[in-house]
């Protein structure tokens, strides 16, 4: 067979043909790459895992690459690999398959084809189907069809070589089973260990069991008569059972006395080698004694001397670190004497540690550690003292603008000994002195405030004036106590900042000042207790002055007078300065100042809108609705709101210019009654005031909200609802009332847009929106409903004018004089107020309502278009109608033609 392979892989047929290994990839079904660069990254990125910082190649059979360790190199070795070994080297086209290319050996294919190539060694159990079994092996056609014919030479050659192997092994065999002594007697004949019964086979005999005595002696219990004769015959069997075993016994020897020689043999070979080992002990023993002697114990000795010599050195250490010891008290003396707090406690700690450690036992310093504690709270009490006198002096001397930390070198010590204590109540302490001082700063601003004046005034426990202080000397007191008290937090922060920088060189996270030459001693979690509790300081002491400050702006402060907008102003001004300066010292904002300051905000813009609310109130009661005429001040007002300016300084031109009769807004004409003027006047206001104090910008929006929504009810209430006949005493509400309302609500609807846009600029939010959407709303239905209440009462007219009108002569009829009569009054009344749109939209429903009416009126008298005597009278009658619209020109020239008309003909 292997012949034949040999043979077919030497045919011309099956040439190799040779390329380049990089022109494509063994393993990957894709096509050619074009360079060797582009086979390398595909290498990396298909044939490469990276395990830390190592690569590993799998470019080969089942993912591992033969010529790389499997550990992984580095990137460069990696390089150089796959250069080598892949890229560089030329690849030969895939063999075609052969039985050599099997994975399983041909041994193993014979004996069962059906199991296929293990596919894991972990197997669970370990037997029949320790590898996987696959399908029936389909026949190869590269393998010829063998049959039992081929084998049949074979078989009959071979089998007679069998045979006569079989005959040989036979006579062997028998030959082997029937030994022969030297004098030719055969003892046992062809007897064997089978002939023996199992009884004696056992490994343990009893003979005192009765069952198994019975089987070894059959017969000796039978009769008197034969029992000597069955005895001889046992004896004979017993001695021929133990001659069968002897002979077994002797041809066993027999077989292994080769093996029993050989092992004698080694036994004495065994017993030679152990004397030469005996011997070889021996002198090892004699050669090791002889360097114990001349070489070992005189270095032992040396290594005794050493050691002694290193305990006496000891020694001297311990007395020198004890005279050492012996002057820590004067030493830490004069450290105090020195302010030098840190070393003294160093030293104290040092020498507590070195009693306590390496001093053990040493009877002259037994008092020692008792009177270094007694120090240490001594030096403790010393240094709590020192800072209070420290904290008093620096927060009570003068105020100045250029604030410096009051004797630096001794603040530095205190602090540094207080943080070595541990001691972290000392900012606490500065927490309450500063407290102290700003009380004492408002109380003494106070009383001199107090004294420039003339009237007795009763103080608070606080220090501030009760009840007699004017508006000016509450905002002047303001002003003086937060210029001085942003002076003491400057100071604070000053102080503040020696702490922090002291707390942090002593943690390590800065560099040793000049002032500070110990080492880092504070733990990481004891300076973020400090660092937080000087945080803390500044807030508390910030929110301090911000609720003194508040109390100054109590609601009894302002409560008895009359603050403006200035005021107002102007205390909001001090109030962010005095905030921005808190801030900038503290880095947060404190919410009591700005909460009294907005509450002061709050009374006024409530006052403020009151009053106005009232005296718009009052106007409109007292309200004719007739039109007035408008000043020109008030034209001034609109077209500063047109361009968006609500805070214009009147000029006396403005005052002195003439008034008109209406108001031209963006260039149109707008009849307007007294209150609306006033509305226009008061809203302005409202968004001046809100530009001068953003502070209630909020509050004054709504406020307009709600004075926009009392303008609309009010007049919806008074004109609609027929309330101004009995509050300002009309005798009735006209079509020209009606109309000035729907003027004065479009007015207040040009401005809505302009006061939202206004306030929202103001706001930082777009809150508002939502109302002045509703606002509008409510204006555009208003309108709404005026207009139909017109509508409705025109419309009524002329259905009653044609309820009563019959095509007969005279022409024009009187219904139709009378309904020309009221087109007329309506336009008079409406046509100088509203806008020609407006007048057109009301005629025109008028208009249609009249068709309608008129339709009706034919249908019931059966007036048909054919030319008679009733179509020429109602032609005549509209004609009459139409000629009316046209002179008033209630409607476009368009609308007014005959043709118009025809539908009132169609059913």
């Amino acid at each position: 067979m292997n012949s034949m392979v040999q043979d077919e892989m030497a045919k011309p047929g099956i040439q190799q043909d040779v390329k380049l290994a990089w022109q494509s990839c063994a393993y990957c079904s894709m096509d050619a790459f074009k360079s060797s660069s582009e086979f390398v990254k595909h290498l990396r990125e298909r044939h490469c895992t990276r395990e830390g910082g190592s690569f590993v190649c799998r470019y080969g059979n089942n993912g591992v690459c033969a010529s790389l360790p499997l550990d992984g190199v580095s990137d460069r070795d990696y390089e150089s690999h796959v250069n080598r070994y892949h890229v560089n080297q030329v690849m030969k086209n895939p063999e075609q398959w052969s039985v050599f290319s099997a994975a399983q050996n041909l041994p193993a294919v014979l004996n069962d084809p059906n199991r296929s190539k293990q596919t894991t060694f972990f197997t669970r159990t370990w037997g029949d189907s320790f590898v996987d079994r696959t399908g029936s092996v389909s026949t190869s056609n590269r393998l010829p069809d063998i049959t039992y014919d081929h084998f049949q030479i074979y078989l009959t050659k071979i089998g007679k070589r069998y045979k006569r192997h079989m005959r040989f092994e036979k006579h062997l065999t028998s030959q082997l089973a029937v030994p022969h002594y030297q004098n030719g007697s055969d003892l046992v004949g062809d007897y064997g260990l089978q002939d023996i019964p199992q009884i004696f086979m056992k490994a343990q005999l009893e003979l005192s069991n009765p069952a198994t005595f019975a089987l070894v002696f059959p017969g000796v219990v039978d009769g008197p008569g034969g029992g000597n004769q069955s005895g001889r015959l046992l004896q004979e069997k017993l001695s021929h059972y133990l001659d069968i075993v002897e002979v077994q016994i002797a041809r066993q020897v027999a077989q292994k006395s080769s093996a029993f020689f050989h092992a004698m043999t080694s036994q004495d070979t065994i017993m030679a080698q152990m004397r030469e080992a005996s011997d070889n002990v021996r002198q090892l023993r004699n050669k090791l004694k002889h360097i114990d002697e001349k070489q070992v114990r005189d270095a032992l000795m040396v290594a005794k001397l050493a050691r002694t010599k290193t305990h006496y050195h000891t020694v001297l250490e311990k007395l020198r670190l004890m005279a050492t010891v012996h002057q820590t008290q004067p030493m830490i003396q004069l450290l105090l004497g020195t302010q030098d707090y840190v070393a003294a406690l160093d030293l104290i700690g040092t020498t507590q540690e070195i009693v306590a450690q390496e001093l053990v036992g040493v009877h002259c310093f037994r008092h020692l550690p008792s009177q270094l504690t007694e120090m240490e709270r001594l030096v403790d009490k010393m240094l709590t003292t020192d800072f209070e006198k420290y904290s008093t002096a620096d927060l009570n001397r003068p105020l100045t603008n250029d604030e410096k930390v009051l004797d630096e070198d001794k603040l530095v010590c205190i602090i540094s000994g207080l943080l070595r204590k541990k001691n972290f109540t000392f900012v606490d302490t500065y927490k309450e002195e500063a407290i102290v001082a700003i009380k004492a700063i408002v109380k003494q601003l106070v009383i001199e405030v107090i004294a420039s004046g003339d009237d007795e005034v009763c103080l608070t426990g606080a220090g501030e004036e009760a009840q007699s202080l004017s508006l000016s000397d509450w905002i002047k007191l303001l002003e003086t106590a937060t210029v001085t008290l942003l002076k003491l937090l400057q100071r604070v922060k000053a102080v503040h900042d020696v702490m922090l920088q002291i707390a942090d060189a002593s943690a390590g996270k800065v560099e040793v000042t000049a002032l500070m030459d110990s080492e880092a001693f504070l733990s990481s979690q004891d300076h973020r207790i400090v660092q937080l509790r000087l945080t803390e300081l500044l807030n508390a002491v910030c929110n301090y002055c911000h609720e003194r400050c508040a109390n100054l702006v109590s609601n009894e402060s302002l409560e008895r007078s009359t603050a403006t907008a200035e005021d107002i102003s102007r205390l909001s001004g001090i109030v962010a300065d005095f905030i921005r300066g808190c801030e900038a010292i503290c880095g947060s904002q404190s919410v009591a100042l700005r909460a009294a300051v907005t509450n002061q905000g709050t009374r006024f813009a409530n006052k403020f809108h009151a009053e106005r609310k009232s005296k718009l109130a009052l106007l409109l009661d007292s309200e004719r609705w007739k039109q007035a005429d408008v000043p020109g001040e008030f034209q001034r007002i609109i077209e500063h709101i047109g361009k968006g300016d609500f805070c214009w300084s009147r000029s006396s031109e403005e005052t002195k210019s003439p008034a008109s009769a209406v108001l031209l807004v963006d260039g149109v004409p707008y009849a307007l009654v007294g209150a609306a003027l006033l509305l226009v006047q008061i809203v302005s206001e409202y968004c001046r005031c809100a530009q001068q104090l953003p502070l209630i910008s909020s509050q004054l929006s709504r406020s307009v909200v709600d004075l926009l929504r009392m303008f609309n009810s009010r007049c919806c209430q008074l004109v609609l609802g027929a309330g101004a006949l009995h509050v300002a005493g009309l005798k009735t509400i006209t079509s020209a009332n009606l109309a000035l309302v729907s003027r004065a609500l479009q007015l207040v609807l040009w401005l809505l847009p302009h006061v939202r846009n206004h306030f929202q600029q103001l706001e930082a939010n777009g809150a508002t929106v939502v109302s002045y959407e509703s606002v509008e709303k409510d204006f555009v239905s208003h309108i709404k409903e005026i207009e139909n209440k017109v509508l409705s009462i025109v419309c009524s007219l002329v259905v009653n004018q044609l309820s009563s009108w019959d095509a007969r002569p005279p022409v024009p009829s009187q219904p139709f004089r009378n309904i020309s009569r009221h087109f007329v009054k309506l336009h008079e009344a409406i046509a100088p107020i509203l806008p020609e749109q407006q007048v057109h939209s009301v005629y025109r429903v008028v208009h249609r309502s009249f068709k309608d009416k008129l339709r009706e009126q034919i249908i019931k008298y059966n007036i048909v278009n054919n030319g008679g005597p009733q179509h020429g009278v109602v032609t005549s009658e509209l004609t009459f109608y139409l000629e009316t619209l046209r002179t008033l020109r209630a409607m476009p020239a368009a609308e007014l033609l005959d043709e118009t008309l025809n539908d009132i003909w169609s059913k």
